[in-house]
């Protein structure tokens, strides 16, 4: 088995290759483990999770902290892991690599503060009750990672989980499997008595099983087609999730904006890493008053970037099926009326997609209701910030979104259907660690990052002692009339019309 911990495990039956997307060239096999592997790892997670659970909040902090200098030291390697497998460019990949150590770094600090014991105040009818409330680990959490993001994303899910107490079985995407074992050998260099952390690799099957094991939760990333198969699979054991979906995320733009600085978002947002981002902007809104000039800021910065070439900014689609999606979007819409004012169908050759850039697209075409998850972008002319707001708001999905306005930038993000909205700047809501990150609607329920990220992956448990006798026994049938008229005068007191 493909774990990382270097303890005997039952072997594969098969094996499969993961290819260099911009050459096809085969960077590495791995084995695909099926369901007898997958229990088995489960089962030793368990036992794993007894010893890292009593490491206590501290001990745990200590190890997950050594983690984080083990990649910090070898983020040189992992980024050369990532640009092989799934062909984002190094500089990339390595922001990817200190935005995972960021939120890392907050999991270890703060598991303690938010999920630790606490006492909290009890009610006049059961002042002689001390209380607290805890967060305890679920035992073993299964995480199903993607491969746009094969660093910053799992870790989301994987360091919160591992700080909240619980072991972790890791199924890295089939087009990343290299970077996953790379984290999990990492992690194994720092906490070695015990397998705390373990990749299984394989396909859907794989996936399919670590849902039908024996873990207490799986956090899944991927897009909602296969979040919604991961949910049937784990209804057989009642065993929750947490879906992190694909999105359709918006950038409005009014007009009083910085247009140069929107345009900037917008190029970035949009096409970095291909396009290939859950939280990309694909579709912006742009008020009329400004429309012209903000168009033409960003067909200039967005004809700068190119896919393929030397020294190119951005990489090859990655999944060799995503191409006849990007296609069937940009020619549907030209088809519907649609201009290209950059790019276009002509310019997708083998791995690589050219910037493109789709005016006058109709609001039902494809390449706006659905996730396109390439480098391209609709722009719409809009009346005013309703419209806008509207027309964001009328898709399936609910990721994330983006904002400029120097007045009304709030007014307008709050109006905005989605977990998370950033004025002023593309996706900073997602990389600030204390908060959190998930979507609505079609993109999934359930957070990653910041205190809801830590509780995703623990149980809150709740303690009463009673510190003395009440005198006024409710709950007995030692209760007389007297402790009756007394409650009910309380019940009068406390919560009678005059008081709501």
């Amino acid at each position: 088995m493909s774990v990382s911990t270097g303890h005997p495990a039952p072997s594969a039956v098969s094996t499969f290759d993961v290819h260099d997307p911009a050459t096809g060239a085969v960077v590495g096999t791995y084995p695909v483990h099926d369901r007898h592997a997958v229990d088995a790892a489960v089962a030793t997670a368990h036992r794993a999770a007894a010893w890292w659970r009593d490491l206590g909040f501290a001990g745990r902090a200590r190890h997950l902290d050594a983690w984080r200098g083990e990649i910090a030291s070898g983020r040189v390697e992992l980024a050369e892991v990532i640009h092989r497998e799934m062909g984002k460019p190094i500089s990339d990949a390595k922001l990817e690599i200190a935005m995972a150590l960021e939120h890392l770094r907050w999991a270890a600090r703060n598991a303690e503060k938010v999920l630790g014991r606490r006492s909290v105040p009890s009610s006049l009818l059961t002042f002689n009750h001390a209380a607290t409330v805890e967060y305890r680990p679920l035992g073993v959490v299964g995480v199903i990672g993607p491969w746009n993001y094969p660093v910053f994303t799992p870790l989301g899910s994987i360091s919160f989980a591992l700080a909240a107490g619980n072991a972790v079985v890791f199924k890295p995407s089939e087009y990343t499997p290299g970077v996953g074992l790379w984290l999990a050998q990492a992690f194994a260099r720092t906490a070695p008595a015990e397998p705390v952390l373990q990749v299984i690799t394989g396909l859907g099957d794989t996936g399919n099983a670590l849902c039908r094991s024996e873990v207490g939760k799986i956090g899944f990333t991927g897009s909602t087609a296969t979040g919604k198969l991961v949910m049937a699979a784990c209804a057989e054991n009642l065993t929750p999730v947490l879906m992190e979906c694909g999105g359709k995320d918006a950038l409005i733009v009014d007009a009083d904006a910085d247009l140069a600085a929107a345009a900037d978002a917008a190029v970035w947002g949009g096409l970095s890493n291909a396009g290939q981002t859950c939280l990309a902007v694909e579709r912006v809104y742009v008020h009329a008053d400004v429309y012209d000039e903000f168009l033409a800021k960003l067909v200039a910065a967005a004809a700068e970037i190119e896919a393929g070439g030397e020294g190119s900014r951005i990489g090859p689609i990655t999944m060799p099926k995503q191409l006849s999606i990007i296609r069937r979007h940009i020619e549907d819409a030209v088809a519907r009326g649609a201009r290209a004012v950059l790019g276009g169908p002509d310019t997708i050759d083998r791995q690589f997609v050219q910037p493109t850039i789709l005016v006058d697209v109709p609001e039902d075409a494809a390449a706006v209701t659905e996730e396109t998850f390439g480098p391209t972008l609709t722009v719409t002319r809009v009346r005013d910030m309703d419209e806008a707001v509207e027309l964001v708001n009328r898709g399936a999905y609910g990721l994330g979104g983006t904002v400029f306005a120097r007045r009304h930038g709030r007014e307008i993000a709050d109006r905005i259907r989605a977990g998370g909205t950033s004025i002023n700047a593309f996706v900073a809501h997602a990389t600030i660690p204390a908060l959190p990150l998930g979507g609505v609607g079609a993109s999934g329920f359930g957070r990653v990052h910041g205190p809801d990220g830590l509780r995703e992956f623990a149980y809150a448990k709740a303690t009463t002692r009673q510190r003395f006798p009440s005198p006024l026994p409710l709950t007995s049938f030692r209760r007389d009339h007297r402790a009756d008229a007394i409650a009910d005068l309380l019940v009068a007191v406390l919560h009678g019309r005059k008081h709501q």
